[in-house]
């Protein structure tokens, strides 16, 4: 515990990146830990499926961590938290559809059972040590989102979650600005506030918006209307299955996590299905495709989406055909766009009208614009601003608009993932480092794969791996036949057998210049094929591929 009377505030993860936000509030012996986020990994982090925060600091200070609070059940504010319970057994808080949304993950990972779930709502209250959180309803992109104020004696906190302003939301819960007032009125020490959109001017359209160029599409479509968001998207589906009731549509989920959070949403109160408007895939194979609508995971281009197997011509059940519409309903996550520009290559090569945000508004960000960010300062007035959530460059701009709403330069803290910020009714500074750092997931095969691992990969993909294979009498000492020289993604064929030849030749000078007691220790001669056929490589080619040596005992 501190020996000063400060709060401090470590961000985990989020600041500096997109996604994998978590946050640890600590004063007077207890921590709270907003949010428990994961990340999509990028293009070069080969076979990564998802990257997580380190958690060596809660570790570090295990006695003190006393709840986990979640703003909203989108991945990268819940989709780390199995992997944080693997670690600590502490209470979660959230609004049901959030905790309906963890429910599931949890299951996944085999952790339901032990997790100590704790519903709470808009102005419901909890006390942890000398910290009063009271939950602030906000709107966002997925309903039940929340901001938190914490309040001390040393003065409120207010981390606002991810938000925007949207004054017609679908399930016409507005933001509860009274309460915000209410805090500036008290005084308000330091206000976390979401920098994702702090360079985009004016305001950010409501969801509702979505609803009249989506309709449009419906009312002018002649073939099937394939439909993509993210699952969590609840206000979204709920559009979707309101026009497909509207215009004599059939809708077929298609991806497991899209049914199974149309299920969660269902069964909490949070999604009304119109009747009979839902099919399954059997009576979806006798409706007209001018009477159906697919509902798609898959919006980012993941390899083994529903949206990329229909794309490619490869599922099992539907297939793509000139006429059809195709709506990608959802935002690009940045290093994706790639990815998704393919997928929209493929649905055009087959003859089907592509939707994206990009002309035609068929998706709206869920975060604020830059003066909603302005609105939100002065809603709070905070004696000091930090902002969160984006990469550094949002993080800068979300600055620049808190000096323009008049916060004076110096308590204005850019901070970044790791920073411990002391906070004081005096003053707000950076004093040292958390270890801070990620782990990087793969749910395919082990559980978790180390950094060298991930280089290694890299390398192989744009390096290639050069292999030789030589057998080796374990009694003699003595090389049996020709060493095989084996390239792979390494060179064109085109004056590649000569090289491979040198190369051989290269082992075969390694294994003449060996004592017989290094050719009987295959780590020994391992490590010497290796070096010189490195060498060789470099000098030859100027390239870099991964040498591997196979060396047979017979």
């Amino acid at each position: 515990m501190s020996t000063d009377d400060t709060i401090e505030v470590v961000p985990l993860g989020g600041l500096g990146e997109f996604g994998m936000n978590i946050m640890a509030i600590r004063y007077r012996g207890s921590i709270v830990v907003v949010d428990v986020g994961m990340m999509f990994p990028r293009d070069d982090l080969l076979g990564v499926d998802l990257v997580v925060p380190e958690f060596t600091y809660l570790l570090e200070h295990r006695q003190e961590v006393k709840a986990v609070v979640l703003t909203h059940g989108h991945e990268d504010h819940i989709g780390a938290l199995p992997y944080l319970l693997r670690e600590l057994s502490i209470p979660i808080y959230g609004t049901p559809l959030t905790l309906g949304f963890a429910r599931g993950r949890l299951a996944e990972h085999g952790l339901l059972q032990k997790a100590q779930l704790n519903r709470i709502g808009s102005r419901q209250t909890l006390e942890v040590g000398s910290m009063h959180l009271e939950f602030l309803s906000v709107t966002h992109s997925i309903a039940d989102s929340l901001g938190i104020a914490i309040t001390t004696p040393l003065g409120t906190i207010i981390h606002t979650g991810d938000f925007k302003f949207d004054q017609t939301p679908p399930d016409q819960k507005p933001t509860d600005y009274a309460r915000f007032t209410h805090f500036a009125e008290q005084g308000v020490l330091a206000l976390f506030s979401d920098s994702t959109n702090s360079e985009r001017p004016g305001y950010t359209p409501s969801e509702s918006n979505v609803r009249k160029h989506l309709d449009q599409i419906f009312h002018t479509s002649k073939g099937k209307i394939i439909v993509t968001c993210f699952a969590s998207s609840i206000h979204r589906i709920q559009i979707v299955l309101e026009l497909a009731r509207e215009s004599g549509r059939r809708v077929v989920t298609v991806g497991r996590s899209m049914k199974d959070n149309i299920g969660i949403a269902r069964e909490l109160g949070y999604l009304t299905l119109p009747e009979g408007v839902l099919a399954d895939a059997r009576e979806a194979s006798r409706t007209p495709n001018d009477k159906l609508v697919l509902l798609c995971t898959g919006s980012q281009g993941e390899p083994l989406a529903a949206l990329t197997k229909l794309a490619l011509g490869k599922h099992k059940e539907f297939t793509v055909a000139e006429g059809d519409a195709v709506i990608i309903s959802a935002r690009s996550i940045p290093g994706n766009e790639r990815r998704i520009s393919h997928l929209i290559n493929h649905f055009c090569y087959r003859g089907a009208a592509v939707y994206d945000e990009s002309r035609w508004g068929v998706h709206v960000s869920g975060h604020g614009s830059q003066e909603e960010l302005k609105l939100m300062i002065n809603l709070t007035r905070p004696r000091f601003f930090v902002p969160v959530h984006g990469e550094f460059r949002q993080l800068f701009h979300h600055a620049v608009l808190a000096h323009e709403t008049g916060i004076p330069r110096e308590r204005i803290l850019l901070a970044e993932t790791g920073d411990i910020i002391a906070l004081t009714p005096e003053k707000a500074e950076i004093r040292g480092k958390a270890p801070v750092g990620r782990r990087l997931i793969d749910e395919g095969g082990l559980a978790e794969l180390d950094e060298l691992v991930v280089r290694d990969r890299q390398h192989l993909s744009e390096e290639g791996v050069l292999m030789a294979v030589v057998a080796i009498n374990k009694s003699t000492g003595r090389v049996e036949g020709l060493p095989e020289i084996v390239s792979r993604g390494h060179m064109q064929e085109d004056g590649g057998a000569k090289i491979l030849a040198e190369a051989r030749e290269v082992v075969l000078k390694t294994l003449r210049e060996c004592s017989n007691e290094e050719r009987s220790d295959s780590l020994v001669l391992t490590e010497l094929i290796r070096t010189d056929l490195k060498r060789f490589m470099r000098k030859r080619t100027a390239t870099h591929p991964m040498i591997v040596p196979v060396i047979l005992e017979i």
